[in-house]
């Protein structure tokens, strides 16, 4: 079989290679901190993955088997101890136009490529997290289309169907993560490419508020709004994924100090009625759509009927406006001296940027800041959007047969967002009656990142369709944290009063909330006190040890109540400041040393709950 063609293997979820169908981060991590899995096991087992991958198209630049070996051996050489990094040992892919040092970065234009010096400012941040690179996954070239099919590297697939295509322009990355190869991916998004692959995946986008992640390293699109996003199986590792690799970067002129934004837990969500709603004759897409409104409604949001127009109006400057000229300024010298290297309808697009003028970008921005205006009103009655992510999905030959036209109509619903500066979570909405997924987006202020979390992750288990191609998967837990302004005491728990176990009730009783589960830095130690009833641990800092870290939870309490639990607790415990993996200090238990003395040291399990499960198979561990 040639580079970039198709057989038609379904993707199997049953075939057992001892992993998940479907990578996730509690799952990789839960087998790690039992012992039965290394990241150099995982490493071979994603490599095999990749080789017997149905869509040969999902890669331009596949890590090799020995070197994604071997970085994983050095990974575990440097930090031996199991999830001793927030990320350690986790796979995952990047869309070949963001910048990996000793790879290629092509654009998906094989004469445009270069090998980049370092990497980009996000790949160093998730590779210090001890994240695992396995490939550089295919995108429609110069990130221009929302399809999947613009690539002389082949066009990947849907993972439900080898006839229809996978969304772009992130198209690899998606495909990577909803196929089991990768545990995220990296895409970007100017115009919806890192939410359109998610809805036909089956899979979740997280798109940043603009200038929340950094952007240097990414060969641009329009370099004004490109966003570099994550694609996920849930919502729970997509914002944690986007918090690792988030961080104000003074080389990117475009990088933002974002304010969190909160926004109501019972919010009044704006929905698509009369002419607005257009799914293009797509019974089942509207169908999904309703299902997805109607459960938000159960969840307690208000929807509210609102005027698209306007947002319609915004879109279409994206590609019928000034903006256009953006992509030409992006390889303007490229351009110039290889236009037949491009891909047909890219060379169309770019192309088309020599009919603007200076007059008519300035005239395009008094356009949209008029349409902002209205906007700006429309959202004064609204918290946030829930909008169909794409109103259908096409085959790769209806593709090619009217590349403009169902290109164009695919981004109905996400061209808006970057030009208003909103974030963005797309989610699953479940299946047609034959089988293709869709999926919906929700839409909020900038700065409404972590608040979106919550309902995304709602809907997404309402819709009870998995994750990426396994449709029987289970949604991991999500973690809330705080909203900003949030007046609680956080507190890190170690042993009895995790979530679970006997005295976490105590908590529950005086409304205590769980924020996170995280771990200690490495120099504290973990005993099993004596004659303890419920049993409990005893955890002691020891300067100097370098250890695995103990995982922690991290709870709030109402600081009156806070007051009332820290009266309560018997010697030899008591609370004190915890240090923990990233660098913050929470106030949490701590154990006299003199107790500790005789007592059995637990440390290598890396936690109370391992140790449990190791110690008594069956309990609640």
């Amino acid at each position: 079989m040639h580079r970039g063609e198709h057989n038609d293997a379904i993707y199997d979820p049953r075939a057992d290679d001892g992993l998940p169908p479907v990578l996730t981060l509690a799952a990789l991590r839960a087998r790690y901190a039992a012992g039965d899995l290394s990241p150099a096991d995982l490493a071979a087992r994603v490599s095999d993955r990749m080789a017997a991958c149905p869509d040969p198209a999902v890669f331009i630049t596949p890590v090799p088997r020995e070197h994604l070996i071997a970085a994983a051996r050095a990974l575990m050489a440097r930090h031996p101890e199991p999830n001793s990094l927030p990320l350690w040992g986790v796979p995952f892919a990047v869309k070949d136009n963001i910048d990996v040092a000793g790879l290629p970065t092509t654009a998906a234009c094989p004469a445009f490529a270069f090998e980049p010096a370092q990497d980009a400012h996000v790949i160093a941040r998730l590779k210090a997290a001890g994240a695992l690179v396995i490939g550089k996954a295919n995108l429609d070239q110069f990130a221009t289309g929302l399809n999947g099919t613009r690539s002389p590297y082949g066009a990947p697939r849907s993972v439900f169907s080898p006839d229809h295509i996978s969304g772009g322009s992130s198209s690899g990355s998606a495909v990577a993560v909803a196929a089991g190869l990768a545990c995220f991916s990296l895409g970007t998004d100017t115009a919806g490419s890192g939410r359109v692959p998610a809805a036909f995946n089956n899979l979740v986008g997280i798109k940043p508020t603009p200038g929340l992640v950094s952007t240097t390293g990414l060969v641009p699109a329009c370099r004004s709004l490109d966003c570099i996003t994550v694609f996920a199986p849930c919502v729970a590792d997509g914002i944690e994924i986007r918090r690792i690799a988030e961080g104000f970067d003074g080389s990117d002129i475009y990088a933002r100090r974002i304010t969190p934004v909160s926004l109501p837990s019972a919010p009044r969500f704006g929905v698509l009625t009369g002419a607005d709603r257009e799914f293009f004759g797509d019974t089942e897409a509207e169908r999904l759509y309703d299902a997805a409104v109607a459960r938000l409604e159960a969840l307690g949001g208000t929807p509210v009927a609102f005027d698209y127009a306007p947002l319609r109006a915004i879109a279409d400057l994206l590609y019928g406006g000034p903006w256009v000229a953006e992509r030409l300024a992006a390889v303007e010298t490229f351009f110039g001296t290889n236009a037949d290297d491009f891909d047909p309808s890219v060379r169309a697009i770019v192309a088309s940027a020599g009919a603007f003028s200076a007059v008519d970008a300035f005239r395009g921005r008094y356009r949209f800041e008029a349409l902002k205006r209205e906007a700006d009103a429309l959202f004064s009655g609204l918290d946030i959007l829930l909008l169909p992510t794409a109103p259908t999905i096409y085959t790769v030959a209806a593709m090619r047969d009217d590349p403009v036209a169902l290109n164009s109509r695919l981004g109905l619903y996400t061209n808006f967002a970057n030009l208003l500066g909103l974030a963005a979570i797309a989610v699953p909405a479940g299946f047609r009656g034959d089988g293709l997924p869709l999926g919906v987006t929700l839409v909020g202020p900038g700065g409404s990142d972590d608040a979106l979390g919550p309902m995304a992750d709602a809907l997404h288990r309402g819709a009870a369709c998995g994750l990426g191609r396994d449709r029987a998967g289970a949604v991991p837990d999500f973690v809330r944290r705080p909203e900003p302004g949030h007046a609680g005491v956080a507190l890190a728990v170690v042993g009895a009063h995790l979530s679970g176990l006997p005295l976490n009730g105590e908590l529950l009783a005086l409304g205590a909330t769980l924020l996170e589960k995280t771990r200690t830095k490495s120099d504290y130690r973990l005993y099993v006190l004596p004659h303890t009833e419920p049993a409990k641990p005893g955890l002691v800092r020891d300067p100097g040890f370098d250890g695995p870290g103990i995982a922690v939870e991290i709870w709030t309490l109402p600081p009156e109540a806070f007051g009332r639990f820290v009266a309560a607790i018997p010697a030899p415990l008591g609370i004190g400041r915890i240090a923990l993996a990233d660098g913050r200090a929470v106030p949490g238990f701590l154990c006299e040393a003199h107790a500790v003395a005789e007592a059995p040291e637990i440390t290598r399990y890396g936690g109370w709950r391992t140790y449990r499960a190791a110690a008594e198979p069956g309990g609640t561990a």
